[in-house]
């Protein structure tokens, strides 16, 4: 057993796929259209796991989503200098702070809750050597 991959509904996918690989490093890895209309975007890292973003431009301001997310809490993202990060999703890429960088000694990381474009939540963390 493996997982494969997360899918979010976006309401702004262009400005999620820069949040995400200009401003997080990921990578795009494929999409389709369904035969629904929906668009399925996908973006992976250094694992086989996907992030897949799903919207339907032909639907209004939602972009096709039906429900609020509903017990979503965050998608966890490695990342190398998290200061620098949290700095950039916020200066330019729309992200928001809801945690600064904190240091956890015991743990060996430091790491930060943001909001990307769409106000879904991303843990960073950067292990500390």
């Amino acid at each position: 057993m493996d997982v494969l991959h997360t899918a979010i509904w976006v309401d702004d996918v262009e400005a999620m796929k820069a949040f995400y690989t200009e401003g997080l490093g990921l990578e795009y890895s494929r999409e389709f259209v369904g035969d629904d209309g929906v668009t399925n975007y996908f973006l992976t890292g250094e694992s086989d796991t996907e992030l897949q973003f799903k919207y339907d431009e032909d639907e209004d301001e939602s972009g096709g989503r039906e429900v609020e997310p509903s017990g979503f809490d965050h998608t966890a993202i490695a990342v190398t200098e998290i200061d620098d990060t949290v700095d950039t999703l916020v200066a330019e890429y729309g992200g928001s702070v809801d945690q600064e960088p904190t240091t956890m000694d015991d743990m060996g990381v430091r790491i930060s809750f943001v909001s990307d474009p769409d106000g879904y939540g991303v843990e960073l963390i950067e292990t500390l050597e």
